[in-house]
């Protein structure tokens, strides 16, 4: 019996020595720099096991000895779970490192810069293309209806889903908007304002011509002129699929469309894009001014007159800024 014991005794100290030397070898194995050389984005997909992320690490190069990973999971278990997503793993990284990395959630963040003035086609356009993204926009919203701005977002994140924060932003943006308008705005609805802030988004991109332009069109509206914008008749001719690759013809301006607001008395029926803040507030909170006429200065920027004569010089000054540009290119 007592040889038994001894026997005994003898087998759980070299289990335990062989405990010991693996947990030794397996916490030297977790600090020890991994093989990486330069930094590599994996993509952890979900439900897999920590055997099964082991050998994805190990096959994506991230990881020497994958068949570690599992036992360092379980022996650290207390920490966290493993999360799934897209990772930047960085060179060098140990499997500490990434342990930690998996256990924190701090996947990839993809941005989609969605700017001022883009139709809505053209923003869809770009979530079509936008990379990490899954699915199809199944529900497409109305022209003006998505707030432009910088949008983040994970690996595998529904085009759908982004499409709809977009939506909810606007209508969230809009209503704060339109409850601060200034009390003699002569509109009915939120709706009208946006109809109004795309075409002053589309005729300017400085900030102080925002308001300027926003009073030219409420002046005109109220003197039941017609608006004679060139974007409206853009969006006419393109129908919003995307920018007009070249200036308006004759044949184009006389185009027989409720857009066409050289033909047509007062707005177009529907915004031409989807306006931004700036925008939005002009035509809110319009400058008090007796302009009626804006044409190009040749700056960047517009000439704006209260004057048919005024505004024909202006035009005239703009005429032969563009002959000079245009004998340049000769």
């Amino acid at each position: 019996m007592g040889r038994v014991f001894r026997i005994f005794g003898v087998v759980c100290l070299l289990a335990a020595a062989a405990v010991g030397g693996a947990l030794w070898w397996e916490f030297g194995w977790l600090a020890t720099p991994g093989p990486l050389s330069v930094a590599r984005t994996i993509v952890i997909d979900k439900g897999q096991t920590p055997a099964a992320i082991g050998r994805q690490l190990g096959a994506e190069g991230v990881l020497t000895h994958d068949f570690a990973f599992a036992p360092a999971y379980w022996i650290t278990r207390l920490d966290g779970d493993l999360r799934a997503g897209e990772y930047a793993f960085p060179a060098g990284v140990t499997p500490q490192g990434v342990l930690d990395l998996l256990r924190s959630g701090k996947t990839i963040v993809h941005r989609l810069v969605v700017p001022e003035g883009l139709t809505t086609a053209e923003v869809l356009d770009l979530v079509a293309h936008g990379e990490a993204l899954t699915g199809e926009v199944t529900d497409r919203p109305g022209e003006g209806q998505l707030w432009p701005a910088t949008y983040a977002y994970s690996y595998g994140e529904k085009r759908q889903t982004l499409v709809e924060q977009m939506k909810r932003l606007a209508a969230r943006n809009l209503a704060e908007l339109w409850a601060a308008r200034a009390p003699d705005v002569p509109l009915e609805r939120p709706e009208q304002a946006v109809v109004l802030a795309s075409i002053v988004e589309k005729e300017t991109a400085l900030p102080a011509e925002r308001p300027k332009v926003a009073a030219v069109i409420y002046n005109r509206l109220r003197l039941g002129m017609k608006l004679q914008v060139d974007p409206t008749v853009a969006y006419a001719v393109t129908e919003g699929r995307h920018p007009l690759d070249h200036a308006l013809t004759k044949a184009e301006l006389a185009l027989d469309s409720p857009y066409n607001t050289y033909l047509v008395t007062g707005p177009p029926p529907g915004p031409i894009a989807n306006p931004g803040k700036a925008s939005l507030e002009a035509v809110l909170k319009p400058e008090r001014s007796d302009f009626l006429y804006f044409v190009a200065d040749g700056s960047g920027g517009h000439a704006f007159a209260s004057t048919l004569e005024e505004h024909n010089r202006n035009v005239a000054h703009w005429r032969q800024i563009e002959a000079g540009h245009t004998a340049g290119t000769k």
